[in-house]
């Protein structure tokens, strides 16, 4: 006879808010100077093409776990919530030194979150936002109560210090958020999607196995993997394609550009947030995030991050209405609506 299969959903779903924020900004404090001395550059050129005047890295102790481990306590503290009360964590991040197994269990269980669901996402720059609607939907669905969300980069070996197109623009950095359910709307609509025909325009220029096969072949001087990336492509490409993908967010919420509060843009360079904000015509009071001034580019990092900064400066508070995106590698981009949670503590 027919089983019925009871259904995941709860009988009316739920929306979802961001309910805590932390983030973990490394203490070391690495200068455009100390950058160019190996570029042949300046820090006035490095200003001029990225607005980065400064970054932070990692001490070469910490590690990836550690860094996720301090944002992710700070963002369950903010939202007064403990592990037991997490049902699933979502790592995004593109830093992890190893296929597998993945970094979000060990880093679940350093938590004391026992017996959670947890996966990596392996979506660059648009990771984090990306995790943000998974968290949602999974909320909404019924299948989990809440998701901590984490956006984490240690970049460390994928860069290369000695290329004149990415050495100077990348920091290391943790950013984490818990996602539950909520009275109101605090998570709209995503827009979400990839083109992958520009595919090669930004991420490793080989694989890890491709190296070995040439250290087999020519020993110690074949050269390992770094991250590489088409700088003029790719900002052609987030000038003309970002700021169709912000107008769509805010159409599917239904907000109008006037009632913005604050536009949260991945960090990936400053000329881009200026365009992008130049041609959405942001009101004057809408705060533009620019974190990437003093933190560089943290990738999957880079969203919470500016997150924090505009709720640590004042420029934004608690309930504002802000539209995040984020962009990068696949090429991959995500962008949803959300109202800020409250400063972390």
């Amino acid at each position: 006879m027919p089983v019925d299969i009871a259904p995941t959903q709860t009988p009316t779903l739920p929306h979802t808010a961001i309910l805590g924020l932390g983030v973990y900004r490394p203490g070391k404090v690495v200068t455009n100077d100390e950058i160019a001395v190996r570029l042949n550059s300046s820090d006035e050129w490095i200003q001029q093409r990225s607005g980065i005047r400064s970054r932070r890295y990692c001490e070469e102790e910490e590690t990836l776990f550690d860094i996720s481990v301090a944002a992710a306590q700070q963002a369950m503290k903010s939202a007064g919530v403990g592990p037991e009360d997490i049902d699933c964590l979502v790592l995004a991040t593109m830093t992890h030194q190893f296929i597998t197994p993945a970094a979000a269990p060990l880093i679940a269980t350093q938590l004391g979150i026992e017996n959670a669901a947890a996966f990596d996402l392996i979506n660059a720059c648009a990771g984090f936002c990306a995790g943000l609607t998974l968290a949602s939907d999974m909320v909404r669905a019924g299948t989990m109560r809440k998701v901590l969300v984490i956006g984490a980069e240690k970049f460390g070996d994928l860069v290369d210090m000695d290329d004149r197109s990415t050495a100077f623009l990348f920091g290391d950095g943790a950013g984490a958020v818990v996602v539950g359910p909520s009275e109101d709307v605090g998570i709209g609509p995503t827009v979400w999607g990839s083109d992958g025909t520009n595919w090669t325009m930004l991420g490793q220029d080989k694989g890890f196995f491709d190296w070995a096969r040439e250290v087999q072949e020519v020993g110690r001087e074949a050269k390992r993997p770094y991250f590489t990336m088409n700088g003029p492509a790719l900002f052609r490409w987030a000038v003309g394609s970002v700021e169709k993908i912000c107008r769509e967010a805010l159409d599917r919420a239904k907000v109008p550009i006037e009632d913005l509060d604050a536009l949260i843009l991945h960090q990936a360079n400053g000329r881009i947030t200026e365009a992008v904000a130049r041609m959405l015509n942001v009101p004057d009071d809408c705060t533009v995030a620019n974190d990437i001034v003093e933190q560089g580019n943290t990738s999957a990092a880079s969203v919470p991050l500016a997150m924090e900064g505009v709720l640590r400066d004042g420029t934004a508070k608690p309930g504002d209405v802000a539209l995040l995106i984020g962009f990068g590698a696949g090429l991959t981009y995500t962008a949803q609506v959300v109202k800020l949670p409250g400063v972390p503590q």
